[in-house]
């Protein structure tokens, strides 16, 4: 990256310490081994994403609709639905536990209850086993969401953006495999057509164990609980190469120090009322929970969680054109998602957002006007001409809301609400993703494509929301990005802060003055 580039990144001050003849990442030894760990985290986005999109796969099987009982309606709705309630249940308690015990040990609980969600799923006998099943399973993917906090604390400062945006990309590598294994298990003619691409739920969290257990704790984490010298250590090894004396560590144990000090000065405790107390604090809290709602109320719902029913209602009934289509579907969701989460430095937030979701808004227009089509003249090429701009839509929603739905709250959030503001957002997608669960499947076998104008609405309301509510926030540290939602209030706190450090050392105070003057 070129300087200016970089200063779109990680803006002016901390570019004044980064190591001016920095190599390639993958040149760099301790970066190395600090992406390696990133990577095994990226694989709980995975896991969610297999977790979560199998049900869609599993719908088109023979095999499991027989053992279910052909469930339709709301009934097919609350199978659905019961992982997202565990997930919504589990935030709350993962959210305190990242703060009180750490954000590595909330991944481990995740694990055991993966482990028994998994070994019910494939044991069972009866459809209330498989429903049991699934909801510990969601369970699980709430400990999993403590990997993008880890990733975001841990991340080289210049790789932090386009990490944690790729955090949620990786949902579709998980997804992408569900879809080809249950497109591969779709001849087998007996209850291991389903069990087999159940059982798989638990590949990607064993490939990621051995290296996350290695993986260090947050060294912001480290500092809260007056563990500086851990911290340091982090720091030193893997953002500066074993360089004790490097700038960058001094910079970032000053800068998240402070950034903490003053948290606690504010508040004696972090509660959830802490996200009304401030004008800041009240314009993040609106974000992540429209965030999180708009993730599922974009039309997405109906396309991820019921594609069976979609093409059914175009008049594509085959098995093995509806999983086939389904698997290429991953594949470029995959690819779009990447794509976006790129461009999240280049392009910035907010541009993204925008794009996203006019390109939704006028697939949704189009796939609406050719399914009415349909639905009047049952001309096969009218429905099949839905599909293409099925892929357009989620390329429109791949590039924004695929990459920034957790990265974009992450990075708003000031530490010690960090995993209560992450949380938040997945619990109003889940409440969403409820809704869309329960609701989708019976306005669909009553209206068909009739309900699509509902989401056409939506998506309208959504891009003047966006436009008039969500700000740009690259160019800045995960601590600097206070200065965009609490304005004077930072640069209060930031002034009185420069005050009391100049009377311990002059030479520290530079950062905190140009923050100030930022502001």
């Amino acid at each position: 990256m070129t300087k200016t580039s970089l200063q779109n990144v990680v803006g002016a001050d901390l570019l004044s310490v980064l190591p001016q003849d920095q190599k390639q990442w993958w040149q760099i030894p301790h970066l190395i081994k600090l992406n390696g760990f990133i990577v095994s985290l990226l694989l709980f986005s995975s896991t969610v994403g297999y977790d979560s999109s199998l049900m869609t796969g599993l719908q088109s099987l023979s095999p499991w609709d027989s053992f279910m009982g052909s469930p339709s309606g709301a009934w097919l709705g609350f199978i659905s639905a019961i992982q997202s309630l565990g997930s919504m249940l589990g935030l709350p308690i993962q959210a305190w536990a990242a703060n009180k015990f750490g954000r590595k040990p909330c991944i481990f609980v995740g694990y055991l209850f993966l482990f028994l969600g998994v070994g019910i799923q494939v044991g069972a006998h009866n459809p209330a086993m498989f429903i049991a099943s699934r909801f510990f399973i969601g369970y699980a993917g709430a400990w999993f969401g403590g990997a993008i906090i880890l990733l975001a604390e841990i991340a080289y400062p210049t790789h932090r953006s386009k990490l944690t945006a790729m955090y949620h990309c990786q949902y579709y590598m998980g997804s992408t495999l569900s879809a080809w294994l249950v497109f591969g298990c779709r001849n087998i003619d007996s209850m291991w057509a389903w069990k087999i691409p159940s059982l798989c739920q638990i590949v990607f969290p064993l490939v990621a164990l051995p290296v996350v257990a290695l993986c260090p704790e947050s060294p912001r984490w480290l500092i809260s609980k007056d563990r500086h010298e851990e911290a340091r250590w982090f720091l030193t090894k893997y953002h500066a190469g074993g360089d004790e004396a490097a700038p960058l560590v001094a910079f970032q144990m000053d800068e998240i120090t402070r950034s903490i000090i003053m948290e606690r000065e504010s508040s004696n405790s972090t509660t959830w009322l802490d996200m009304l107390r401030t004008k800041g604090n009240r314009h993040r809290l609106f974000i992540s929970i429209t965030l999180g709602t708009f993730a599922q109320w974009n039309g997405i719902g109906v396309v991820s969680y019921y594609l069976t029913l979609i093409l059914k209602t175009i008049g594509i009934t085959s098995v093995t054109k509806q999983t086939l289509i389904n698997g290429f579907l991953q594949v470029w969701n995959l690819i779009m998602a990447v794509v976006g989460s790129m461009l999240v430095d280049s392009a910035g937030r907010r541009t993204l957002f925008l794009l996203s979701t006019c390109i939704m808004l006028v697939s949704y227009i189009i796939i609406t006007g050719l399914s009415g089509s349909f639905a009047n003249n049952h001309m096969s090429s009218v429905g099949t001409a839905v599909i293409p701009f099925l892929f357009l839509y989620y390329g429109g929603y791949d590039i924004a809301f695929t990459p920034l739905v957790m990265a974009y709250p992450a990075e708003i959030w000031p530490y010690a609400l960090r995993t209560k503001g992450v949380a938040l957002t997945s619990v109003s997608t889940y409440l969403a993703l409820l809704f869309n669960q329960f609701i989708n499947p019976i306005a669909l076998g009553s209206i068909a494509w009739k309900y699509y104008i509902l989401y056409i609405c939506l998506l309208v309301v959504i891009l003047g929301t966006i436009y008039l509510t969500y700000p740009e926030t690259r160019g800045y540290s995960l601590e600097e990005i206070a200065v965009i939602f609490d304005g004077d209030d930072a640069a209060m706190i930031a002034a009185t802060e420069l005050h009391k450090a100049a009377e311990v050392n002059k030479g520290e105070t530079e950062h905190l003055e140009s923050l100030a003057k930022r502001t």
